[in-house]
């Protein structure tokens, strides 16, 4: 992860109006230099920047997030092999297993949600493709930490804390250090409402060469059916050998 420093503070400003705009869409220039406790000259400058470059779009004086997002997200995405390797295992997981199944990266020490597919019983989420998220919350999430070396994975803990989503959430350090000890153990990580009350998960990771995590596949559904053998056996097995040949097809593709 990369500590800046010396920021440039147009470019934070520019950001925090983008990020301001993608949770707040469709709104107008006061609210947002009232909310960013920001010049509203200053607000409205960069929004002109952003409109004429397509990154932001206005309607009648409210703004929203452009479309040259999904350009620049989709560049991002295609040019990452672990996509190309991974979605079309995790399209036949969720066919087979019925199940939401999801391919997670992470970046700087973040979750990244690469790609997911829905099976024809899965449960609705507000997870998304592009959600950026905290690892230690999530099967997927804990199966890349248990992965990655143990220096890095306290610069992670440094950085961004442990935050709770649940009640059942990790939120100590030793707790997170000896959970990924036993997932190492067995290759699999589980989550049991560990992101959504009632919801369970299992996440098996995918590793380069040298045996650090480059993501994970997650297979996740309602706690009353994701359970027992099935949670405990049956999708791990499923998923280890779908992980299998991911790394087999990186490794010499």
């Amino acid at each position: 992860m990369h500590d800046v420093t010396n920021p440039v503070t147009t470019v934070e400003t520019a950001f925090e109006i983008i990020e301001y705009v993608a949770e707040h869409d469709d709104v107008g220039v006061s609210q947002m230099a009232t909310d960013l406790d920001r010049a509203k000259s200053t607000v409205h400058r960069h929004l002109g920047t952003l409109v004429r470059r397509g990154y932001v779009v206005e309607d009648d004086g409210n703004y929203g997030l452009g479309l040259r997002f999904l350009d620049l997200g989709l560049t991002a995405r295609n040019e990452r092999p672990l996509y190309h390797e991974a979605h079309t295992k995790v399209d036949e997981l969720a066919d087979r297993t019925g199940e939401r199944v999801w391919c997670m990266t992470a970046e700087n020490g973040r979750s990244i949600h690469l790609y997911g597919a829905s099976g024809s019983q899965s449960v609705r989420t507000d997870s998304r493709e592009g959600d950026v998220g905290y690892l230690h919350q999530h099967a997927a999430g804990k199966a890349i930490l248990a992965y990655l070396p143990a220096e890095y994975v306290g610069d992670i803990v440094a950085q961004y804390g442990l935050s709770a989503r649940t009640d059942d959430t990790i939120t100590e350090t030793d707790e997170l250090f000896e959970r990924l000890e036993r997932i190492r153990e067995r290759g699999y990580a589980f989550n049991r409402g560990e992101s959504i009350p009632g919801l369970n998960a299992v996440g098996v990771p995918i590793t380069d060469a040298h045996g650090i995590a480059i993501g994970a596949l997650s297979i996740s559904g309602p706690a009353n059916r994701l359970q027992g053998a099935k949670l405990n056996a049956e999708l791990p097995e499923l998923l280890l050998g779908a992980v299998n040949e991911i790394e087999i097809n990186l490794s010499y593709g």
